[in-house]
């Protein structure tokens, strides 16, 4: 009796066990027709706050909420796929996922490659630097100065204008915030929105925004050539933006008005003109 007891208790922990895993798969992913096949989606989840990992392995931010929006609204299940920024447009010039959602700047350079959704999101690029430092104010005195940015980034782009500058590259935002602290480096270039989020929330003393952007320009969902998705999604946004959740979820994160966005990248401004990117 007592064996069968033991057995029996097993069996529960089993299942408890197996109820616990697939509740976690569901909150990671989004399966509103569990037979559709999944829209494998990459992102690098060190991109605060477009992309957050916890420490329970959950995804959060404003890029995790918009594309689970994207796939009610278009019917997709999603399937993420955690992936380093650098790796995105070559994976996704292979097909190995179907889109990318990762604060990626549509740029004419990328474009050649790949293709993107309408804007999702309105961005630009801004310095940080510590707080003593009076000296740098504007891309102009950037010149000759150590400039930390991140590997594979339209900011590292960005960077290689500066006259002079000695360019040190990271993987993420903590990595140079904190050779910007120690005094590394004299400035970071990123993106503004998740420089500022990451001063507010990441506990980061000593450090401020110089006032102005240096660029302007939008980020989209990238997907391969001639993706079979690519309508269906532009679509989805447009229900997103006339309904009002796209207001949600912008407020949720930026607690403030949403911009306007174009319709499509083709009226971004400075797209086809050579300009350069952003953040990501």
């Amino acid at each position: 009796m007592i064996k069968g007891n033991l057995i029996n208790f097993k069996w529960r922990q089993l299942i408890l066990s197996l109820g616990c895993l697939l509740l976690f798969i569901a909150c990671n992913n989004s399966y509103p027709n569990p037979g559709v096949q999944p829209l494998k989606v990459a992102t690098d989840p060190t991109f605060i706050p477009f992309e957050i990992q916890t420490a329970s392995s959950y995804l959060e931010g404003f890029d995790i909420d918009l594309i689970k929006a994207i796939a009610k609204v278009a019917g997709f299940a999603v399937q993420f796929e955690s992936l380093p920024f650098d790796g995105m447009i070559s994976t996704l010039q292979a097909k190995k996922v179907d889109a990318a959602i990762s604060g990626i700047t549509i740029t004419a350079e990328r474009l050649k490659t790949i293709a993107f959704s309408r804007p999702y999101f309105k961005a630009g690029l801004a310095i940080a630097v510590r707080e003593d430092n009076q000296n740098i104010k504007d891309f102009n005195s950037l010149k000759g100065k150590k400039i930390a940015v991140q590997i594979g980034s339209t900011g590292a782009d960005f960077a290689k204008t500066i006259p002079n500058a000695k360019i040190s590259t990271f993987n993420s935002g903590p990595e140079f915030f904190q050779d910007l602290l120690n005094g590394n480096v004299d400035a970071v270039v990123s993106d503004a929105f998740a420089t500022l989020y990451a001063l507010k929330n990441g506990k980061l003393k000593g450090i401020r925004v110089v006032a102005d952007l240096l660029t302007q320009e939008y980020y989209g969902i990238a997907t391969p050539k001639d993706s079979p998705h690519l309508d269906a999604i532009n679509k989805a946004i447009a229900t997103l933006l006339a309904n009002g959740t796209y207001k949600q979820i912008y407020q949720k994160w930026f607690n403030t008005e949403p911009p306007q966005l174009p319709d499509s990248w083709h009226g971004a401004w400075g797209i086809g003109h050579g300009a350069l990117g952003i953040s990501q």
